[in-house]
């Protein structure tokens, strides 16, 4: 209670000195209410000192996620914001104070013990890597089944039911937003607004995420050289290769890593978030085959591809 006390929320002025007040903790980032990004000094190559810190301060009912990072030496705190930047800070320093004093008589088999400990974010995150690992296998799995019993074209003859001028000018505004234009103009400007904001890691992230799954959808359409379907006249252009999916692979990577950066950054809503970014991938993919331009066993293998993708940027976002 005397610690929620002394945490009450005040206004921009009163921690704009926290490196004055606080030798050992210097504030990097604190635009957003909530969410604060701190230089920790001695971080900087200590592991002990980050599982240190995450272990701490993850035990407060008041934050909500932390992240330390010993090569950068920077902490990642986000918290209930109607706490100070100054209370968390305080928190922090008190933290590192206590680490230097324990940290002396921490024998090595203690601080073997200390290194075997798992932050539960960490945990958290390997959670999360299994289960988009798990999704993609699934939708590969899928894909193999859907080739195999020959499904591409009954599924696609069924679809075609379904077209009227309505879903016709719906399905074409959905599939414009997983077109190299839209990702060029979304993944610019979010990538522009991270970078603004000194978040170089996650905006060199939401870089690899683009560049790398339009890179490597363009390699795997080279490799498997698969034709089109031809069911139908096309309502909307379609060139190169159809296998990979393109627009659901890279929606998958893009969008689904920005769903992430997003969701880290507001957990009150981050099932919303997760849920929104979800529908749109697979409202995208599905808009490839009620217009005809991809077989299923496409689609699947788009996504597929696109979740290994995500975890890789993720993991990279999460460990660098």
């Amino acid at each position: 209670m005397l610690l929620q006390e002394s945490l009450k929320s005040q206004t921009k002025d009163d921690y704009r000195h926290l490196s004055d007040e606080y030798s050992l903790i210097r504030a990097v980032h604190t635009a957003v209410k909530g969410r604060a990004r701190f230089k920790v000094k001695g971080l900087r190559g200590s592991q002990e000192l980050k599982r240190y810190i995450e272990l701490r301060l993850l035990k407060i009912d008041i934050i909500t996620q932390v992240g330390a990072n010993h090569f950068t030496g920077n902490v990642l705190v986000m918290f209930r914001p109607n706490f100070s930047l100054e209370g968390i800070a305080s928190l922090l320093q008190n933290i590192v104070l206590d680490y230097r004093r324990v940290s002396v008589n921490i024998s090595p088999i203690a601080q073997s013990s200390t290194q075997s400990i798992i932050p539960p974010q960490l945990e958290n995150l390997n959670t999360q890597v299994i289960l988009a690992a798990a999704t993609a296998t699934t939708f590969a799995f899928s894909a193999g089944l859907l080739f195999k019993y020959g499904l591409d074209e009954s599924i696609l003859q069924e679809l075609q039911r379904l077209h009227n001028p309505l879903l016709d000018q719906m399905m074409q505004s959905i599939t414009f937003l997983g077109e190299p234009l839209s990702f060029l103009l979304i993944s610019s400007g979010f990538g522009s607004y991270l970078w603004r904001y000194h978040r170089r890691r996650e905006a060199t992230g939401l870089g690899m995420a683009t560049v790398g799954a339009v890179g490597l959808n363009f390699l795997l359409k080279e490799l498997f050289g698969r034709a089109r379907p031809a069911l139908w006249d096309y309502i909307v252009n379609a060139v190169h290769y159809s296998f990979p999916s393109g627009h659901a692979m890279v929606s998958t990577a893009v969008y689904g890593y920005i769903g992430y950066v997003l969701a880290k950054e507001f957990p009150q809503w981050r099932k919303q978030i997760l849920a929104s970014t979800a529908t749109l991938i697979l409202s995208i993919g599905f808009s490839r085959l009620y217009l005809g331009v991809h077989w299923p066993t496409d689609v699947l293998a788009g996504y597929a591809t696109g979740l290994l993708w995500l975890i890789v940027c993720i993991v990279y976002l999460e460990n660098c």
